[in-house]
């Protein structure tokens, strides 16, 4: 019995590979709040449950293996960057939101990320993780690193990242997330440029007011109460922002797989 589960050693240490790559670029987990200890832990708790679901396999150490554990890295690292690049849709619509606003003057480092981060896209972003935990989709993307075993072998060697169905579709992902940030921003843009209509036709009946003073502020007390009335509607968006982005995993793993 010893002898067996040191033969599933190696095996073990490929899973791992592949899902703390995936923690690595997963949105949710790749907060520097989170302990790293914890999502070391978690990983190789998750991987410890995933060995036992897939085909036993008897690696050896050798040459073909290192390849193995660089292919592993490079899958984990892939489908995790997919989703949170398809998830920042959220950040891209609370910029086009900063800009009408005019808070975009106002960009602040996000210590969660590390990263610059628009004040509204922040807001946002976490009302949005919020909402991804509560219909429990975090669960559904950590399916996504337990059902990418079915699609990509952890035998397979090479990844056809030549092939152009996968440059395709990672293309494809990015113009969805810029449509879906577009359809999130654009009830409250529109009725900002409808303000700004309004200011420059008062600018040209009353030319003594400062239209640059007087439109920030008027964005702003106009903006605030469309965002708090637009939050049904982003949550929709959310919502298919979500199923996008578990349809951009599973495919993008069938690509890998060389399905």
């Amino acid at each position: 019995m010893d002898l067996q589960w040191l033969n599933q050693f190696p095996l073990f240490l490929l899973v791992v590979v592949r899902v703390l790559a995936f923690f690595t670029t997963m949105p949710l987990f790749t907060y520097r709040t989170i302990p790293a200890t914890f999502k070391v832990g978690l990983g190789v708790f998750f991987a410890f449950i995933i060995v036992f679901t897939i085909e036993p396999l008897e690696l050896e150490m050798n040459s073909t293996y290192f390849l193995l554990i660089f292919k592993e890295l490079l899958v984990g690292l892939s489908i995790g960057l997919l989703a949170a690049i398809l998830i920042y849709a959220v950040q891209v619509a609370g910029m086009f939101l900063d800009i009408v606003f005019g808070f975009l003057v106002a960009n602040v480092i996000d210590p969660q990320t590390g990263a610059q981060s628009p004040l509204l896209g922040g807001y946002l972003y976490t009302f949005a993780l919020l909402f991804l935990i509560v219909i429990d989709g975090h669960h559904l993307i950590l399916d996504g690193i337990y059902y990418s075993y079915e699609y990509i072998p952890v035998d397979q060697v090479f990844l056809p990242f030549g092939n152009e169905a996968v440059a395709v579709h990672i293309l494809e992902s990015f113009s969805t997330m810029f449509m879906i940030a577009f359809q999130m921003s654009f009830p409250i843009v529109g009725s900002l440029f409808l303000v700004d209509i309004a200011l420059g036709m008062m600018s040209r009946a009353v030319p003594q007011m400062n239209v640059f003073v007087v439109g920030l502020p008027l964005k702003i007390f106009v903006g605030l109460p469309l965002l708090m009335i637009s939050m049904p509607a982003f949550f929709m968006a959310v919502d298919n922002l979500f199923d996008e982005t578990f349809s951009a995993m599973r495919t993008l793993m069938a690509l890998l797989g060389g399905a």
